[in-house]
Parts: structure tokens; C-alpha cells; sequence
């Protein structure tokens, strides 16, 4: 599915759900339009008579600081079912139905997609305010803010003033999905994608202060024993049950402890760096979009489009075509999702679980050609089972045939020689050489096979 390199910066949300009280109180949740919310915050934090360069500031400071919050799953990492508190005692003053001041609506409007963030790294800062009169700490003084702003300092110069040369201010982040929510189903041995990179980095920043939690040598977005090793340690050492399983209770419990050591709630925190968000697998397929992903794509749409009939097959290639869009659509039109003809997580996650169905129930005439499609789930090196050993034989035949790969023993374990011969393969397809099977390199070993 590797489409192309990207860093997953963040995104501002649709929505923000706020707990009428105290974390632990039994309060009413809301969900609220995150722009609407930041012009309730701002009308209950600051002055509308404020200078221009202080309300700004103050502005950014409160989106930097709710983002901080979504960002990090502060809350659902810690049990709750929602994203931040209407108290300024835990996070910023929200009070439901509050009418907003026109100046600050309009500010909002202009910069409610901008945020601060520190230089080398690229999470929402932990931008901790107080009003500087009654109270005090180490971030802005709402009230410092504007005898600053009279002195002509612009908003970056106060921010820059409070929390450090550094800062700077993302402007017109996009608003969409969270890429490290939970995904809705659990991540497990043989799954792949931007969701199971997430759970290999911060396990390995975990096991910085864990060394019990083995290392994952390579963080490439796919589960296979050495990530099931991690997690299976990490569950054993905070009182989860060991499953190797990354269900919603250990994602969360990871994602607290990650928080913990990252020390996320620090307006000097460790941080989040380009590197660590760079994604293998891409946010989304559309249009006019070529490489592997799309591959990956024709081929699960294929097999399926071809057992079901309300789903036209359509002629495919490597490039997401007018044809692509099609099918996508009549996809998601089906299964009662957006029909964008994108293929976003949702449309991914759903695709997937489609076709796993699809090939759990081959209909009799068909079943002789089963072996012949994926699996359903990506094969790595130390992982073992039925679907191993069937492509172990296909690989034996190519060897037998061509005896241009370094060859196989079919005793359903993927080991150090099937992974070369992987590799072989993935070299003769022009694929990335790397040793995991995806539906491409099984689809191929296949074909190959028949030669």
C-alpha cells in the first residue's frame, strides 16, 4: 500500500466534544463545531477591546491548546469519552449557548486552522495560559499580552515572548480525520498501515523508559511477530490481558503511557519531530493517483466487484482512473459511506473487512482457485499458519521451474530463505523489496508461478 512518503501533520477536527464539568463528575457531553468552541473560549477568556496583536495571541494560544488536547487523546487515553472539560481550573472556560463578541468571531473566523507549535517538532504546543493578575505560570499572560501588543509586538513576537524563541505558528493546517485515533477494529498479526506504525513508534518510545518492552527493529507499518512481541510485553507489564492483541483498552493504555514519557502536558515537552510522522501508507487514494496503494486498491475491488454482482468490474491499471472513481463509488454506495470516490481510512477499513468476507465465503465452483488470492492479511518474517505455507508451495514451484530464487522449505513458517526469495520476487515485479507479502507480491508469486 506504500503510495508515497508523507509527514502527517495535524488536522483541525469538524467537531470537539466537551464535558460540562470536572473529568471525574457526571456532566452532560457536547459536541460542538471546533471553530464555535474556540468562540466560546475566546469570549469567555479575553476582552473584545483588547489590541489586535493580544487577541490574536490569546487566540492561538486557546486552538493550540485544545488541539494539544485532541491531538494527544489526552482524555480518551485516560478512560474519558470526550476530548476536553468546560473548566479552566483542567483545561479553557466553555459555557454552553454563551453569546460570542463579534470582534473575536471574526478573529476566529480568520485563524481558527492556525496553531503554534515549536520548531523541530510538529504537535500543537501545550500553550498553558493564566490571566496574569489573579493568577500566574510558566506560558502567556492574557493581561501581559496586551501591555505587549501595545508596545507594537505582533501576535508571534508575544507568543515568542512567553513560550521561547522557537515558536511558530502553523498556518492553514487542513481539517480532516485524526491519523492517530483508534481505527474502530483491533490491530492485530498480519495487519498493515499507518495505525500499526503508530503503535510501533510510541511502543519504542515506551520501551525507552520500559526496557522490558523489546525493541520493533523496523517501523514499517506492519504487524508481524516482532510488533506482536512488543505488545504482548507491554500488556504484561501494565496489567492488560496478553492477547499480542492491540484492542481499544491497550490502544489507549499506550497511547496514556506514551503521553506519560513524552511528557505531552509540558509546554516543554519532548515532542512529536517530522521524522516520527512520517507515514508509509499515505492518508488517502483519489484521482489521477498512481504506485502501489493503487495496485493494492484494483486488486481488493477486483476480487470483490468480481463475487458480487451489484458491483460493476470495471477495466483497471495502475493509474486511480475514471474507472477507479467508479467503482469506488458504487463501493461506497453500497456499504452506505461518503460517496466521494476517495478512498479515505473509513472506505479503507471497510474495504478490507469486505474482502475478507468475500474470500471466507468463495462460492464451491470457485473454491479450487482459492489459494490463489491474498489472504487477507500481510505475511512477514517469524509468522506461521495455513496461508504461509500455501504460498511456500507457489514459491517451490517458481524454484523448481526457474531456480532464479534462493528457495523455500513448505513447512507453513516464514523464515530468513522464504524472505529472500520474497525479496527476489519483489525485485523481478518492480516492487519495493522488503519481504512482506501485500496483495501485489502474493498476486504476483502466483502469477509468476504459472509461467
Amino acid at each position: 500500500m506504500e503510495i508515497r512518503a508523507s509527514v502527517i501533520y495535524p488536522t483541525i477536527p469538524t467537531e470537539i466534544v466537551v464535558h460540562l464539568g470536572a473529568p471525574g463528575e457526571a456532566a452532560r457531553n457536547v459536541s460542538i463545531p471546533f471553530i464555535d468552541y474556540i468562540k466560546n473560549v475566546a469570549s469567555n477568556e479575553i476582552y473584545p477591546t483588547w489590541p489586535d496583536s493580544a487577541i490574536e495571541a490569546n487566540i492561538l494560544a486557546q486552538i493550540s491548546f485544545a488541539l494539544n488536547r485532541i491531538y494527544n487523546e489526552w482524555y480518551p487515553s485516560r478512560g474519558y469519552s470526550f476530548d476536553i472539560t468546560s473548566l479552566p481550573a483542567y483545561d479553557q472556560a466553555f459555557v454552553e449557548d454563551k453569546e460570542v463578541f463579534d470582534t473575536i468571531s471574526k478573529k476566529v473566523d480568520e485563524i481558527f486552522n492556525n496553531y503554534i507549535y515549536r520548531e523541530g517538532q510538529i504537535q500543537p504546543l501545550y500553550a498553558l495560559y493564566c490571566d496574569g493578575r489573579v493568577t500566574t505560570c510558566d506560558g502567556l499572560s492574557q493581561w501581559g499580552s496586551v501591555e505587549l501588543a501595545r508596545q507594537n509586538k505582533t501576535p508571534l513576537e508575544i507568543l515568542q515572548y512567553y513560550y521561547g524563541d522557537d515558536v511558530r505558528i502553523f498556518e492553514d493546517a487542513p481539517t480532516g480525520e485524526l491519523i492517530g485515533a483508534y481505527p474502530g477494529f483491533p490491530q492485530e498479526l498480519g495487519n498493515a498501515g499507518d495505525k500499526v506504525r503508530t503503535i510501533q513508534r510510541e511502543l519504542n518510545r515506551i520501551s525507552n523508559n520500559y526496557p522490558a518492552i523489546p525493541k520493533i527493529p523496523n517501523e514499517n507499518g506492519v504487524f508481524g511477530v516482532y510488533t506482536e512481541a512488543a505488545v504482548k510485553k507491554f500488556q504484561e507489564v501494565f496489567n492488560l490481558k496478553v492477547t499480542g492483541i492491540v484492542d481499544y483498552a491497550t490502544w489507549y493504555k499506550i497511547k496514556y503511557v506514551y503521553n506519560a514519557v513524552k511528557r505531552v502536558n509540558d509546554i516543554y515537552s519532548e515532542g512529536i519531530t517530522e521524522e516520527e510522522a512520517i507515514t508509509s501508507y499515505g492518508n488517502e487514494l483519489e484521482y489521477s493517483d498512481t504506485g502501489l496503494g493503487v495496485r493494492v486498491l484494483h486488486y481488493v475491488l477486483g476480487v470483490i466487484s468480481f463475487f458480487d454482482q451489484d458491483l460493476p468490474s470495471l477495466e483497471l491499471n495502475g493509474v486511480f482512473n475514471d474507472n477507479t472513481k467508479e467503482m469506488v463509488i458504487n463501493f461506497q454506495r453500497k456499504y452506505d459511506l461518503p460517496t466521494t470516490g476517495i478512498v479515505d481510512g473509513t472506505t479503507w477499513n471497510k474495504l478490507i473487512k469486505v474482502y475478507r468476507n468475500t474470500i471466507a465465503n468463495i462460492p464451491d465452483e470457485y473454491a479450487k482457485y482459492s489459494d490463489e488470492l491474498f489472504p487477507g492479511r500481510v505475511l512477514a518474517i517469524g509468522m506461521s499458519g495455513d496461508d504461509v505455507k500455501t504460498i511456500q508451495k507457489f514459491l517451490l514451484t517458481i524454484c523448481r521451474k526457474f531456480g532464479n530464487i534462493p528457495g523455500v522449505r513448505v513447512t507453513g513458517i516464514f523464515d530468513d530463505l522464504m524472505e529472500k526469495s520474497v525479496m527476489k520476487i519483489q525485485s523481478i515485479s518492480d516492487e519495493p523489496v522488503n519481504g512482506v507479502i501485500s496483495p501485489i507480491t502474493w498476486y504476483n508469486i502466483v502469477e509468476y508461478s504459472k509461467r
